[in-house]
């Protein structure tokens, strides 16, 4: 299990750029090259092996015989901070040893025998990731003081799913999924000295290091470092496990409706080696070493329901709403730092996310040897802007794509997708979560490349 694990890490993050956040925040908009072509729909249509990713129950849909899927997701982005005061803007690119190009692998091999279908996977769930360098008004403390530290983030979320479907009779299968999870995140983070008040005066930080930062004479800043400058490798890192359970039921012979839950993820805390550096106009930089942790940081539980309807040989339809629950999943970022001299910092970064809905269609025609599909797919906002991090700009909320499969063989098939997610705007104002003024600019242009045997 752990060498699926190293492998996948090994394609994904060798190539990490500013991996960014899909319609569903840190979850990508669709796995697998079928279901991302068509809007992210997968809950009561078959796309295959990456079926076992949103509603393992499709499984039973698959042709009678093992299928290797392999494939990965080419994700760019154009990000852009502004400081609305000032006009100063800034935008996230590959400034770090260990970014470039993001490639998210996918892999799986089911196996239908029968009633009974099962396989296993390894998909990059998603993430996110920003790099704005170290020059920028976000790398400045209090006052405008320069501090020449870096502001980013990677987190990449890896799944092994291990999945099995049961064909009950003709209309109806059920379906289920175990997870073995691993999650990664690299993090630089500068707070004013305002940020870092607000939270002390709003409870927020506490420990025997907080009267030691109020004690400098003339503190700016507070920068936490906790990255390795590894493509095998986070600052922090935790394993996991996740699982859903889902079904599909024919109510005609041409008419599928499926339903699925996804359980909240089960990870151990994060934890590694990080830095804490004090930003003073009067001592200067001081840095203190130690070990940290980011507790109880979990992906959300959701709800998929979803209907496809075949009008004949060549036209297929889907349609699926999703209900995502990131208010229970993403309260706050909890945060425990121990300097390897005993002191202590326990900092509660709000987030308050809300519950997110999505809604996502897609319709897929076939001529010859060539599938064309097209979709699209909407969701709710999940973040609040007084809460709002600029190296978290977890903001799109509106997708369009489009792809096709094409047959090479009776057995042997290749499957594209594009999709596009539109330019969103959020604005942030409030303590604790920045100090100056900060618009997000997001949007983002998604690939994914799969090919496909049947033996």
């Amino acid at each position: 299990m752990r060498a699926l694990f190293k492998i996948s890490a090994a394609i994904a993050v060798v190539t990490t750029s500013h991996l960014a956040h899909a319609t569903d925040v840190f979850r990508l908009e669709g796995f697998g090259a079928i279901s991302r072509s068509m809007g992210g729909t997968a809950t009561a249509h078959n796309i295959g092996a990456a079926g076992m990713m949103t509603n393992p129950a499709t499984l039973s849909l698959m042709k009678q015989g093992k299928e290797l899927h392999v494939g990965f997701d080419v994700i760019t982005t154009d990000i852009v901070a502004k400081n609305i005061t000032t006009g100063e803007t800034v935008s996230s690119s590959n400034k770090a040893q260990n970014r470039g190009p993001y490639a998210a692998p996918e892999v799986a091999i089911v196996n239908r025998k029968d009633d009974i279908t099962y396989g296993i996977g390894a998909f990059a769930q998603g993430g996110l990731g920003t790099e704005f360098g170290r020059e920028s008004f976000l790398s400045q403390a209090n006052g405008g003081l320069a501090s020449g530290l870096e502001n980013s983030s990677r987190l990449l979320v890896l799944n092994v799913p291990m999945a099995v479907s049961y064909e009950v009779d003709q209309k109806l299968t059920v379906g289920a999924s175990v997870d073995a999870m691993w999650q990664g995140l690299d993090l630089e983070l500068l707070l004013g000295a305002d940020q870092v008040n607000s939270l002390i005066g709003s409870g927020r930080a506490s420990g025997s290091l907080v009267p030691v930062l109020a004690g400098l004479p003339d503190l700016r800043g507070a920068h936490f470092s906790l990255s390795k400058q590894d493509p095998l490798a986070s600052g922090v890192d935790a394993m996991g496990l996740g699982g859903r359970i889902g079904m599909t039921y024919k109510a005609t012979e041409d008419t599928i409706v499926g339903a699925a839950y996804t359980m909240e993820t089960r990870f151990k805390d994060m934890s590694g080696r990080a830095t804490l550096t004090a930003v003073d106009a009067v001592s200067g930089q001081i840095a203190l070493n130690g070990n940290i942790k980011l507790r109880d940081f979990q992906m959300p539980a959701h709800l998929d329901l979803g209907v496809s309807h075949r009008f004949n040989d060549q036209w297929l339809v889907a349609a699926d709403v999703s209900h995502v629950f990131w208010k229970h999943a993403m309260k706050d970022i909890d945060v425990g730092f121990v300097t390897d001299t005993g002191t202590t910092i326990d900092i509660l970064l709000p987030q308050n996310y809300k519950d997110q809905t999505v809604l996502s269609a897609g319709a897929a025609y076939t001529t010859g040897n060539w599938t064309l599909r097209g979709g699209a797919r909407i969701a709710s906002q999940a973040l609040r802007s007084e809460t709002l991090f600029a190296v978290i700009p977890a903001i799109p909320t509106k997708h369009v794509s489009a792809g096709f499969s094409y047959a090479l063989s009776e057995d042997s098939n290749v499957h594209f997708a594009y999709s596009h997610a539109f330019e969103e705007k959020m604005t942030n104002t409030s303590l604790p979560n920045t100090s100056a003024s900060t618009q997000m600019i997001h949007s983002q242009n998604n690939f994914s490349l799969a090919y496909t045997y049947n033996f």
